[in-house]
C-alpha cells in the first residue's frame, strides 16, 4: 500500500509520467541491456524488442497499475496482474531480477523527465513500483508453489515424441519425459515455455498454448513459422529454428505450465472463439471437455485465411462431433471454389446472425486487431467484460480505449 502523499503526487504526474513512457522506456532497456547483455540474450523477446512491442507492453502495464492505485473509476487490473505473473512464473523470473529493473528504469525516468523528476516525485512512483513488484512477486511465488518448485526452477528437459505438419506452415509437437514419469498437470488452456539455443548462442524463450496434455503422459503444442512481414518485423527466430531444427528424439528445454485463459469446470454455456494459430488454447480446452464427457452447450468460431491454413482443421471439427451439444462455425477470408453452407462462411467473422447464450463464458485468443473486434462485438451484445476471457501471445498493450482515457494520455 503506497502513502496518502504519493497517491497524490502520482494522480497529479500521472497524465505526464504516462505521455513520457514511451519516451522512458527504450532508455530503460538499452541502459539494462548494456548492464545486463544476458537479459536480452536469454530472457527477453528479441523480436519484440526490435519491434519496440515490448516498451509499449511495460508503458500500459505500470500506468495500469497507477491508474488503479489513484482513480476511483478506474478498471480492475487484477487481470493484468494474473496474465503477468503467469508469464513471469513460465519465464522462471525470480525476486532478484525486480531491482535490476528498477535500477534502470527510474535512471531513465530521470533523463526523460529531468527537472520534473523531482525528489519527491521519484518517491512517489519508486512506490508505485515496488508496490506492483510486491503483488507481482507474492503471486509468482504462490505459481511456484503450485508445482512444489522454488521460484525460478521451471524448467525441464524433455524428448520429442512426435512431430506433425498440420498445415503449411504450423508443426505440432508431442513431448515427454526421457525416464518415463509422469509430466506435471495442466490446466486447460495453459502454455509452456520453449527455450532453444539458436545459432548466435541466445537461448531465447516463447510461449506455446498445450493442445492437448493426455493426462500426464506428453504434452501437446502448435507452432507456426513466423515469416518476416517488414523490415522492423523479422522472421521468428525461435519458430522458424524449432520447424527447420526440432524431430523426433530431440530434447527440448520446456517450462512447467502456466496462463490464466483456464476453462471453468461449472456448467455454463461456453463460447471458444478463435483464429488462426488462436486455436491452439480451443483445441486444448476441447480436449479437456471431450475427455470429460462434458454436456454443456459448447458453440465454437474459428476464423482463417483459408481451410488449407486452417491448422488442427479436421481435430477441431471431430472434438466438437464427441461433444453432445457442442456446434461449430467457420469464417474464411478466401473459401476458393467452396461454396457456403449453414456452418461455413466467406469473409471476416461476423456474430450478429449468431443466438449467442447471454448467460455464457467466453474464451477469445487470435491477433491482437481481431480479439479486439470480438471484444467490441460481445460488448455490443450484452456480454460483461467478467465473461470475455482472453490469451495475448507478445506483448500486451494492456491499455484499453476506456483505460486510455483515464490515464490522459493521448
Amino acid at each position: 500500500m503506497i502513502s496518502a502523499s504519493a497517491v497524490e503526487i502520482v494522480r497529479e504526474t500521472l497524465p505526464a509520467v504516462s505521455g513520457a513512457i514511451g519516451d522512458i522506456t527504450p532508455i530503460f532497456y538499452r541502459r539494462m541491456f548494456e548492464a545486463h547483455p544476458e537479459l536480452e540474450r536469454d530472457l527477453f523477446n528479441r523480436g519484440n524488442q526490435a519491434q519496440g512491442e515490448q516498451q509499449k507492453a511495460l508503458a500500459g502495464a505500470i500506468g495500469a497499475y497507477a491508474m488503479l492505485l489513484v482513480r476511483e473509476d478506474a478498471p480492475s487490473v487484477d487481470a493484468m496482474m494474473n496474465r503477468i505473473a503467469n508469464k513471469h512464473a513460465s519465464l522462471g523470473i525470480t525476486e532478484e531480477q525486480y531491482p535490476i529493473v528498477y535500477q534502470h528504469l527510474f535512471e531513465a525516468i530521470a533523463i526523460v523527465l529531468g527537472d520534473a523528476a523531482t525528489p519527491e516525485v521519484v518517491s512517489a512512483w519508486s512506490e508505485v513500483y515496488w508496490d506492483m513488484a510486491a503483488a507481482l512477486i507474492s503471486a509468482e511465488k504462490k505459481l511456484y508453489a503450485r508445482f512444489d518448485v522454488e521460484p525460478g526452477d521451471v524448467w525441464r528437459e524433455l524428448r520429442v515424441r512426435a512431430r506433425r505438419q498440420e498445415s503449411p506452415d504450423t508443426v505440432s509437437f508431442e513431448v515427454t519425459t526421457q525416464d518415463g514419469r509422469m509430466l506435471p498437470e495442466a490446466q486447460p488452456g495453459q502454455y509452456i515455455s520453449v527455450q532453444v539455443t539458436l545459432p548466435d548462442g541466445a537461448r531465447q524463450i516463447r510461449q506455446y498454448s498445450l493442445t492437448r496434455t493426455q493426462h500426464g503422459h506428453a504434452w501437446g503444442f502448435t507452432v507456426k513459422a513466423e515469416p518476416a512481414r517488414e523490415a522492423r518485423i523479422p522472421a521468428g527466430q525461435v519458430s522458424n529454428y524449432l520447424h527447420r531444427n526440432v524431430f523426433e528424439d530431440d530434447i527440448l528445454r520446456c517450462s512447467l505450465p502456466y496462463g490464466d485463459l483456464v476453462v471453468d469446470d461449472g456448467d455454463a454455456p461456453v463460447v471458444l472463439i478463435s483464429a488462426g494459430i488462436g486455436c491452439t488454447p480451443i483445441i486444448g480446452m476441447l480436449n479437456h471437455l471431450a475427455s470429460a464427457e462434458s454436456t454443456r452447450d459448447i458453440t465454437v468460431f474459428h476464423a482463417d485465411q483459408s481451410m488449407s491454413r486452417h491448422p488442427h482443421r479436421s481435430e477441431l471439427a471431430t472434438l466438437v462431433r464427441e461433444l453432445p451439444n457442442a456446434r461449430l462455425h467457420h469464417w474464411y477470408e478466401d473459401l476458393g471454389a467452396r461454396p457456403e453452407t449453414d456452418t461455413i462462411a466467406e469473409g471476416l467473422i461476423d456474430l450478429e446472425r449468431m443466438n449467442l447464450d447471454r448467460d455464457a463464458q467466453v474464451y477469445l485468443c487470435g491477433p491482437a486487431p481481431f480479439m479486439a473486434a470480438v471484444r467490441r462485438m460481445l460488448a455490443e451484445h450484452g456480454f460483461a467484460a467478467s465473461q470475455i476471457h482472453y490469451e495475448v501471445f507478445g506483448p500486451d498493450a494492456w491499455v484499453t480505449e476506456e483505460k486510455r482515457e483515464l490515464v490522459g494520455t493521448p
